[in-house]
């Protein structure tokens, strides 16, 4: 399986990308999703990044950040500490 894929407008990360960029066990991944211990972002690219996604994942104190291509090729990749988490709006 793809690390990322992208069908029927959703979009499907393996846990072990997420797991590994956040510092928790991939078993765990699922589960903090359902409890809002883990949250996430996706943009959208437009103009220059037109074809690309920037998924964004937050949890605690972690946040990891993956630019893919629309096939689900990651393009960059980054992970740091915040000093705190973003509010929902």
């Amino acid at each position: 399986m793809a690390m990322i894929r992208f069908e029927n407008d959703a979009i499907e990360v393996d846990a072990a990308l997420i797991a590994d960029g956040l510092g928790i066990a991939p078993e765990q991944v699922q589960a903090a999703m359902r409890e809002g211990r883990i949250t996430s972002i996706c943009e959208r690219g437009i103009d220059e990044d037109a074809g690309t996604f920037r998924l964004t994942f937050f949890a605690g104190e972690r946040r990891l950040r993956l630019t893919v291509s629309a096939t689900g090729e990651a393009l960059r990749r980054s992970t740091v500490t915040v000093r705190e988490p973003p509010t929902a709006p």
